[in-house]
């Protein structure tokens, strides 16, 4: 197939091809990809090292996107490819933070540390309405979206519940209320779910 040709095919239909073999296809969506990798990657700066490190990471995370997505399993490839790029991201700053990589080591957001910001802000999340960093919001409804997409494996029925209400900003009581359980069950879920997104995230 002429390159030209690949701008009428889906994304979903360019991943099955570079799965199958094609490195053009492979190469397509990477350059399509390249700029969302850089506009991830833009929330942060190396000092004393090249900000490309960090665009490179998030390239990683495209490249691993392509190999992994499964159409009958996850959410739409260009969602997919953003939890890929967020999650390498966090995974190689945390890494470096155990002294895994050097140039890295004090990659640092342009407001706080990407991975601490994200942490805090699940906790806020899952322990208090009073939330105040949409941005971190947002890479969490990312996150919950993808894990979403494969939630019979991922989560129970109750627990798939109880995350959709608290994505609504609604607090233990009130789910709990709402679905007939005590504050405990609630509770108890909550720590569960708690516990495979930080699990995803590499915490």
């Amino acid at each position: 197939m002429e390159r030209d040709n690949y701008n009428i095919l889906t994304d979903e239909e360019l991943v099955k091809m570079a799965q199958e073999g094609s490195s053009t296809a492979e190469e397509f969506l990477i350059t399509k990809y390249k700029d969302l990798a850089k506009k991830k990657s833009s929330a942060y700066f190396i000092i004393g090292g090249d900000k490309e490190d960090v665009v490179q990471e998030g390239m990683i995370g495209i490249f691993k996107a392509i190999r992994e997505y499964r159409e009958d399993k996850n959410a739409s490839f260009k969602t997919f490819a953003q939890l890929c790029i967020n999650r390498q991201i966090i995974s190689a700053i945390r890494k470096a933070n155990m002294g895994k990589h050097k140039i890295l080591n004090e990659s640092l957001s342009l407001s706080q540390d990407a991975a601490e910001r994200v942490e805090k802000s699940l906790e806020e999340r899952f322990t208090s309405q009073n939330y105040e960093d949409p941005e971190a919001l947002m890479l969490i409804k990312e996150i919950v979206e993808f894990l979403k997409a494969d939630s019979s494996e991922l989560f129970s029925p109750l627990e798939k519940n109880i995350l959709d209400r608290m994505l609504q900003g609604k607090g233990y009581r009130q789910i709990a209320s709402e679905i007939h359980r005590s504050s405990k069950t609630v509770d108890n879920a909550i720590q569960r779910i708690k516990k495979k997104i930080y699990n995803y995230l590499g915490y």
